[in-house]
């Protein structure tokens, strides 16, 4: 990858450069006669980074992630920024876990950032998450969903916006359950093969046993693989009751294409799901019964808002992942607001005393202080009847709110004994 960090102009700077040196001034720009200006620009102004995957099988959420993030630090700023000091943000792809932490790290030292937003690979995640810890800079995972995060790698510097895989198997379990798709029922998965994909199988067998149901087959299914009819094949020759995807990324979109297209009759749906997987799958072909962190048709005043302002920016509705960035951003703000500091501690401090978050759903969630996930309602969805479908977007019927309103919200969270998160003294 060509190395960006000391770019020669502000013509030739990738776009998050350019974004973080926006406003400093020519003159700051033409040597040390300009320094004074920079260090005046770096004072008043607070940097957030934002790291997720651009490009891979999960490059087409994190298109939705940079959105989210952008609108998050526009709206702010248009209101006057952090206590008087605009948001410079930068953001550049994260690639992979090993170039996740170096661009971190540079994050760090370079830009002075307090605060790394972003990621949606869990692997990556976890690389951030230890620079992060070194640092002593927050980082508020927005899209890494493995157990493991908050429990045998949790670390106080980490918050996640992102539900746990327990959340996700605990919403689209319930329904399951309900419609009699678990007890007494064999049911054949298919992982994606990477950390996401093995703790959400992991998570989801729990599930599953406990409610009577049998797992006969868990087929790993590399996240670069485009054909499924080898896994498909040997769906139609097990003749489970049941087939679940705990796939992830564009992954779920070429399964559910693929599903249709040879003819299986097998009732599916999956433990992990993002709304953009189903946009690719397009109309006539998304199906089955899956769980769902966000969606632009929640009801909710705040979440109309936001999705009239994101579709006013960018021409379409935001994506569950955007909803994640954006949600992220403007927590983050407050809580740098209300404790007039930028510093680690401060934020910490604040977010262990479980304020109320508004978070764009019709319950304010907050993070826990023990393991510092977000403790939220969630929901499922469903296909929209073919000719109900007013548009691309328009592919699903949103459930009612996981748990119920008169159910704490903790209920579909990991138990202590579910996973188990100490910090380090």
């Amino acid at each position: 990858m060509k190395d960006t960090s000391h770019p020669a102009s502000l013509a030739s700077a990738p776009l998050a450069r350019r974004t973080l040196l926006k406003g400093v001034g020519a003159a700051a720009l033409l040597g040390g006669v300009g320094m004074p200006a920079i260090v005046r620009a770096q004072a008043d102004t607070i940097t957030f980074g934002h790291l997720t995957p651009l490009t891979g099988f999960l490059g087409p959420l994190g298109a939705y992630g940079q959105m989210g993030v952008q609108l998050a630090v526009e709206e702010l700023n248009a209101a006057g920024g952090i206590n008087g000091r605009k948001i410079n943000l930068v953001m550049e792809d994260s690639v992979n876990p090993a170039t996740a932490s170096s661009k971190a790290e540079r994050y760090i030292e370079r830009d002075k950032v307090p605060v790394i937003i972003g990621e949606i690979s869990s692997a990556s995640a976890l690389a951030i998450s230890q620079v992060a810890a070194r640092n002593k800079v927050v980082f508020v995972n927005t899209g890494g969903n493995s157990d493991a995060l908050r429990g045998k790698d949790c670390n106080r510097y980490m918050f996640h916006v992102e539900g746990a895989n327990t959340q996700y198997v605990k919403a689209v379990g319930a329904a399951m359950v309900r419609d009699g798709l678990v007890k007494g029922k064999k049911l054949f998965f298919l992982t994606a093969d990477y950390a996401f994909g093995h703790d959400l199988s992991r998570v989801a067998k729990r599930y599953i046993t406990a409610n009577g149901g049998e797992v006969v087959a868990d087929e790993l299914v590399p996240t670069d693989a485009t054909d499924f009819s080898p896994y498909l094949l040997k769906v139609r020759q097990a003749r489970p009751d049941v087939v679940i995807s705990n796939l992830a990324g564009n992954q779920i979109t070429n399964f559910i294409k693929q599903y249709s297209e040879f003819g299986l009759k097998y009732p599916f749906g999956g433990f992990g799901f993002d709304t953009a997987v189903a946009w690719g799958a397009g109309k006539g072909t998304f199906g089955g019964l899956w769980p769902m962190i966000w969606h632009h048709d929640v009801p909710a005043a705040d979440s109309k808002a936001f999705v009239a302002a994101f579709v006013k920016k960018f021409g379409k509705p935001p994506e569950n992942q955007a909803w994640g960035d954006y949600v992220a951003t403007k927590v983050v703000a407050r809580a740098m607001i209300e404790t007039k500091s930028t510093t680690a501690a401060d934020l910490i401090g604040f977010f262990e005393k479980e304020p109320e978050l508004d978070i764009l759903k019709g319950r304010k969630g907050y993070f826990r202080a023990w393991d510092h996930q977000l403790i939220q309602e969630m929901y499922t969805v469903t296909a929209r009847p073919v000719a109900e479908v007013k548009d691309q977007w328009d592919l699903m019927i949103l459930g009612p709110a996981v748990p119920g309103p008169e159910t704490a919200l903790s209920a579909i969270a990991p138990t202590p004994e579910e996973n188990a998160c100490t910090f380090p003294a």
